[in-house]
């Protein structure tokens, strides 16, 4: 009330805010959000702008490629189940598969034929490398490499004879890939330089995908989570639509993150599919006044009025600034953080600047279930309930599941649901409760459940997931309507999972781009073009508008901030720098981000090392087990040393999600925050780079660091405001 009355709603910042958190907010006048995304990368602007959102085809449909070509990926650590096991079947139907990435995972050692080293964020320069030899080889064996018919249909700004309207001829792609405007052909010489991956095997890789009928790229969101990275989304479009390896059954390129392998529409919708909803409602959208009228709670996406971008965060806070667009640099004055779940401090970039943000603001509140990065350098946290202590939460699984978790237990000590806090704040700011939910947590539910969808054997249509009597109305203590769907509701709740029956002969096998490959023109795209666009000028304009850099129409190689060129003092000379190693963050088989990084059976059975070549090491006078200083021009870490020949010369990992430990003497983490090296650079469409840091490291002089299961717990402590 303080901070709306002296300073206004602006004022009030609302961190990565829970749907009730921000519904409250909302209306209590609004707050000062944010904008961007974390995982998406360079995908989440670039692929609607070009037509090329890189979906799956389904998993029955992925049983039949012959080749796999896995980039940045490790589904074995990051998305347990369903992915690794579909890429098994393929492997035992006879697919090969082949790994490019600057780390040997293990799902490259269960699964992979060749491993094809390459530099972090030097990803750009590796894709045209391959684009070049296409060209060139397709020339020389009487065009029969490249699909001209689908380029020619279905691309504009691939060739001068097929540009978009109003563009200019010279501005094509494969001018630009021969070089023959600037004088520099992006041929597998000058992309081995910047990659590190063998010239040989960069021509090798690109005749063994051109020539394959049947291949698929399937690649993580690591690679478009570099700076400057806006270009990476139309390379590998235009890799897969060259060769023909887009809109046809057993190809794709596609991209990775919770649901691959498994492509298609949801064959059990959920609750977040608002569009069916035909009888039972949640509740009614927020606006956030502040925020250009967006709902409260909606998703981070493009820039929009009244939001800070990810990147721009504690800078704002820190010096009053951020960016609006180009040439709009606006002030702000931020007095109070508000965090309803997530760990925002922990997971963007720059954790030490996030640490002075938090103490620099009037009044931090964190409500959540774990004692998070944010939540200790909070004023006031609130704990929240487990979904197993509540009414139950409903949510997709894969495209073929739908799950309802069940409450198994009553609250621990005085922790509250979201919904009880968002009830509370409303009646002290004077809202009305029923603004916040019009109805219990219980009829949410139900009437969530109630709504659910399942598609029939056709294919097509829908029909109710569960069939509802009066007496399931009585006995859940809900208001609703009889309704007769596929299972029972009681049989659901107890199952706590639905799961579709599949076969290789049911209708609901999908192939991304399909219908658009059979006929552009009746089912165009949502382009300037309606077709895939290999020249975007409205990515352009984006980039542009942004207000950080700027990028061609064209998909070329932009040097990111901090990679490989960076390492260097002097580029040409080849001298590097004060910081010539490059890191990149990976996930880790022990924590979720900052989820169970704190479970301490996971901390011992996987430990969070740095990892490293034996050839830097040996330079450094480091072995295994060694405590190392990492240290960037943004912060320093310490950490135990896992040398390895699995991670390539030049380049160092560490695993994302540890909570920071800041050791304020030393001005240190011990804890092994990799954000704490990272930098927030905003570049392009202002996504996250994490995987563009450049690094030292050296052999630790103090006292070595004793494992993570062995330090003691993470537990509250108080300190003075000035």
């Amino acid at each position: 009330k303080r901070v709306k009355e002296n300073h206004g709603n602006k004022a009030i910042m609302g961190a990565k805010i829970g749907v009730i958190a921000a519904r409250v907010l909302g209306l209590y006048g609004g707050f000062t959000d944010k904008w961007g995304k974390y995982s998406g990368g360079s995908w989440t602007h670039a692929a609607p702008r070009i037509g090329f959102e890189a979906l799956w085809n389904d998993r029955y449909d992925l049983l039949k490629s012959r080749l796999f070509i896995l980039w940045g990926a490790n589904p074995v650590w990051s998305q347990a189940g369903l992915p690794a096991y579909t890429y098994m079947h393929a492997k035992k139907a006879g697919a090969r598969f082949i790994a490019i990435d600057p780390f040997y995972n293990p799902t490259y050692e269960m699964l992979t034929d060749e491993w094809i080293p390459i530099r972090p964020a030097t990803d750009q320069a590796l894709l045209l490398g391959l684009i070049h030899t296409i060209l060139v080889e397709d020339e020389r064996v009487g065009r029969t490499l490249i699909d001209w018919d689908f380029m020619n249909r279905c691309t504009v700004g691939f060739d001068r004879d097929h540009m978009p309207a109003g563009a200019a001829p010279d501005e094509n792609f494969i001018d630009y890939v021969l070089g023959r405007h600037d004088g520099q052909p992006k041929d597998a010489q000058w992309a081995s330089e910047i990659c590190g991956t063998p010239v040989e095997k960069i021509r090798w890789l690109a005749l063994e995908y051109a020539r394959e009928k049947d291949a698929s790229i399937c690649t993580s969101g690591s690679p478009a989570r570099v700076d400057n990275a806006d270009s990476i989304p139309g390379l590998f479009m235009t890799i897969g639509a060259m060769t023909g390896h887009l809109g046809r059954s057993g190809s794709m390129v596609s991209v990775a993150h919770h649901f691959g392998t498994n492509g298609g529409p949801q064959l059990v919708k959920g609750h977040n599919s608002r569009s069916y909803n035909p009888s039972h409602t949640r509740a009614p959208d927020v606006p956030n006044p502040v925020a250009g009228g967006r709902r409260a709670g909606d998703s981070y996406g493009a820039r929009i009025e009244g939001c800070i971008n990810l990147n721009e965060l504690n800078t704002a806070i820190l010096t009053g600034k951020y960016t609006a667009g180009r040439g709009d640099i606006r002030d702000i004055d931020i007095r109070m953080i508000y965090h309803a779940h997530g760990a925002s401090m922990n997971q963007l970039p720059n954790t030490l600047q996030a640490i002075q943000a938090h103490r620099k603001v009037d009044f931090v509140v964190t409500q959540n279930m774990f004692l998070t990065a944010e939540a200790q350098y909070s004023d006031l946290v609130l704990p929240v309930t487990s979904r197993w202590e509540r009414e139950g939460n409903v949510c997709i699984g894969y495209r073929e599941q739908l799950l309802w978790h069940s409450q198994v237990m009553e609250p621990y000590f005085e922790s509250r649901d979201d919904l009880w806090i968002g009830v509370q704040l409303a009646r002290r700011l004077g809202i009305d409760p029923k603004e916040v939910e019009p109805w219990s947590w219980k009829q949410e539910i139900f009437n969530e459940v109630a709504d659910a969808r399942v598609m029939k054997d056709d294919g097509k249509t829908y029909e109710p997931l569960v069939t509802i009597t009066e007496e399931d109305l009585k006995a859940f203590g809900v208001e609703g309507k009889p309704q007769v769907g596929r299972i029972p509701i009681k049989q659901f709740r107890e199952d706590g999972i639905y799961h579709i029956p599949r076969s290789p002969e049911d209708n609901h096998k999908y192939v991304y781009l399909k219908e658009f490959r059979e006929d552009p023109e009746k089912n165009p795209l949502q382009t300037r073009s309606g077709k895939l666009e290999v020249h975007c000028q409205a990515l352009a304009d984006y980039v542009y508008d942004c207000g950080w850099s700027e990028i061609r129409p064209i998909p070329t190689y932009n040097a990111p901030r901090e990679g490989y060129e960076a390492t260097f003092k002097d580029w040409k000379s080849r001298v590097k720098g004060e910081y010539p190693l490059q890191l990149y963050n990976i996930h880790m088989p022990r924590n979720a981000h900052t989820f169970f990084d704190n479970t301490w059976v996971l901390r011992e059975a996987f430990p969070h090392e740095f990892l490293m070549n034996p050839a830097d090491a040996t330079e450094r006078g480091i072995k295994s087990g060694d405590t190392v200083l990492v240290k960037s021009r943004w912060g320093k870490i310490l950490r135990t040393v896992w040398v390895t020949h699995l991670i390539m010369p030049g380049v160092t990992a560490l695993g994302q999600g540890a909570r920071v430990k800041l050791d304020e003497e030393l001005g240190i983490d011990v804890g092994g925050c990799a954000n704490v090296l990272k930098g927030a650079t905003p570049t392009g469409g202002g996504h996250l780079g994490w995987n563009s840091v450049i690094v030292e490291v050296e052999k630790w002089k103090g006292k070595p660091l004793p494992s993570d299961y062995k330090l003691p717990p993470v537990v509250p402590v108080r300190e003075k405001r000035a």
